[in-house]
């Protein structure tokens, strides 16, 4: 029997919290232990996207953290993770991990999973994107970070808006080595 994957999950004040709901129920349908970071922003836009409350969230993980606890064992690399997924991810998290500037938790987790080689995926969620989100997408990228913006496919013609998010958590879930069956793969012939 496969060892449980241990995920830090940190979702953040983009828009597009659906995503890192989603990828929360399917980490924890995975059996997957999950150390969940939400930030204040984060709580207030998916509140305001989802009409999800915080506590019944934060129930679904197996550990969760206050973005400001720089002492929580995720923020250490001597614990060991099998990766950080940041969904969705803002700018500004994006460009604290890209410069290394650990100015609350999901930042210093990001980071730390980048020093120790372990997989960090990236929910890039912003448009249009000017000439400096690129340079920290392609700065954090150099440093090992998956940017995987949350772009839906059509090739598998979702009916709702429901398997639009769940194919794209699904691909997400892939891209980290987690396999799983919310996503349609592309068998070349179309759906």
């Amino acid at each position: 029997m496969p060892e449980k994957k241990r995920i830090i999950l940190a979702i953040t004040g983009a828009s597009g919290a659906v995503y890192g709901l989603r990828m929360l129920q399917a980490l924890k349908s995975l059996d997957a232990e999950v150390h969940l970071v939400i930030t204040q922003m984060g709580a207030q836009v998916m509140e305001t996207e989802t009409k999800q409350k915080l506590g019944g969230v934060w129930q679904m993980a197996a550990y969760t953290y206050p973005p400001n606890d720089l002492a929580a064992p995720i923020a250490s690399g001597s614990f060991h993770t099998d990766g950080m997924l940041v969904v969705p991810c803002s700018i500004k998290t994006l460009s604290g991990i890209a410069n290394s500037y650990a100015e609350n938790l999901v930042q210093r987790a990001g980071d730390v999973c980048l020093k120790e080689g372990r997989p960090l995926l990236l929910a890039v969620r912003e448009t249009p994107l000017h000439l400096g989100h690129l340079r920290l997408m392609e700065k954090v990228a150099q440093a090992g970070a998956i940017i995987y913006p949350p772009n839906p496919t059509f090739y598998n013609c979702p009916a709702t808006v429901e398997q639009v998010v769940d194919n794209t958590v699904g691909r997400m879930l892939a891209r980290m080595g987690i396999q799983n069956d919310l996503y349609q793969p592309w068998d070349g012939a179309g759906a």
